[in-house]
């Protein structure tokens, strides 16, 4: 009898049957609608910049998807982070409690406001936040002192809490959401990933008092670079609007600012891919999820390594699929990585680690064995919305 083959080959085998022949990126943006015409007749107008119909439409399409109250477009993801946390009330030298497991802009964004990143540990459920582990970590090191929470250990004020969706699936928000509320911190959703993600029908995003999405190249839908704000907040959406616009006052001819702020309005023309991108929406979700099926029954009955499918009560946007390795079968995701993108076949592990990064090495944090886990056990697989079409392999 034949030895099975290798993880790695088995791996390499089932990817290949999905995505068929060539090379394979992780995520490619599809442009298959109203792109051209919309950025042509932005090139057309002279309407290439911040001020242009496609800004404002993008935005009402962006509320009217997610459900939220406005949606304020700015430059890219990082950008609406930023903007988030100043409009939370972050200062510098608070703390702002984000999950170790993240891309790198969550932490930065952090940094940008001159405050502290202070690291959670990940939940191995949703691969998000893990809102009960945290809980039990503030319960040890902080209190409640003038209706703000205080780290004991190091006397900053904990201003807010910023999880993040990761890869799509949403965390266990219903937790996250009270847990905020008795922690007395400000609840901002790092929704960069998960746009047409839902729990309970809800669209991620609009849990918090914002939300924040991207528009990279490498996201669902694509304005080339660009993000977005969410809020149900009217006062709170006019704020985020005027910080992002310079804090220009209106006047007909005069340049009156009133506010150190920052010009991170997103251009006419991004604005004009984005509105065409989310005409297809609808579509790129449904083969992305045709694909998560395809992968599904390829890794049915695979010892060594499972599929990650969306936690329960959610509707995930499957933006990277996602495989875990056991336990016992970490030590091979290199030679997994090798042998696929040997193959042609792009895949990518998890994010380093925040606190294992130069910049926030002596960062606050609490115990992390689950996150530490999970990153050396993530492998993200090929994604794009094409391979799950009806004419892919």
């Amino acid at each position: 009898m034949n030895a099975p083959l290798p993880l790695a080959a088995q791996i390499v085998a089932v990817l290949r049957d999905v995505t068929g022949p060539g090379s394979v990126p992780l995520h490619a943006p599809r442009f298959s609608g109203n792109e051209l015409a919309y950025v042509q007749e932005c090139i057309d107008t002279t309407f290439v910049s911040s001020v242009g119909k496609f800004v404002d439409r993008f935005e009402a399409d962006l509320a009217a998807f997610t459900g939220a109250g406005h949606a304020i477009a700015v430059v890219n993801g990082t950008a609406a982070l930023h903007a988030a946390m100043l409009l939370a009330g972050v200062q510098p030298g608070d703390e702002v409690i984000v999950p170790a497991l993240t891309f790198v802009a969550t932490a930065n964004a952090v940094a940008h406001c001159g405050a502290v990143p202070h690291f959670a540990d990940s939940s191995e459920a949703t691969l998000g936040l893990d809102p009960v582990a945290l809980g039990a970590h503030l319960a040890e090191i902080a209190e409640i002192r003038d209706d703000v929470c205080v780290n004991r250990t190091t006397g900053r004020v904990i201003r807010a809490l910023v999880p993040m969706h990761a890869f799509g699936h949403p965390i266990d928000i219903a937790a996250t959401v009270e847990l905020a509320r008795t922690w007395h911190l400000v609840l901002v959703e790092d929704a960069a990933e998960s746009l047409g993600s839902t729990v309970g029908g809800r669209h991620t995003g609009t849990f918090g008092r914002m939300g924040t999405l991207s528009f990279n190249g490498n996201k669902t839908i694509t304005t080339g670079g660009g993000g977005a704000i969410l809020t149900n907040d009217p006062e709170l959406a006019k704020r985020a609007k005027h910080l992002t616009t310079t804090a220009k006052q209106p006047h007909r001819w005069e340049f009156r600012h009133d506010y150190v702020a920052y010009n991170y309005r997103l251009p006419n023309l991004n604005a004009a891919l984005g509105c065409a991108q989310l005409e297809q929406l609808p579509t790129f979700l449904a083969e992305k999820r045709r694909l998560f099926e395809k992968y599904r029954a390829g890794f049915e009955g695979m010892t060594g390594v499972r599929l990650f499918a969306e936690p329960a009560g959610c509707r995930s946007n499957y933006w990277l699929q996602t495989l875990i390795l056991d336990d016992d079968r970490a030590g091979e995701r290199d030679t997994i990585l090798a042998a696929t993108n040997d193959a042609g076949l792009m895949t990518r592990p998890a994010w380093t680690l925040m606190h294992r990064l130069p910049a926030f090495e002596t960062c606050p944090r609490m115990a992390l064995p689950v996150a530490q886990s999970l990153e050396r056990r993530i492998i993200n697989i090929p994604s794009s919305a094409i391979l799950g079409s009806s004419g892919a392999a």
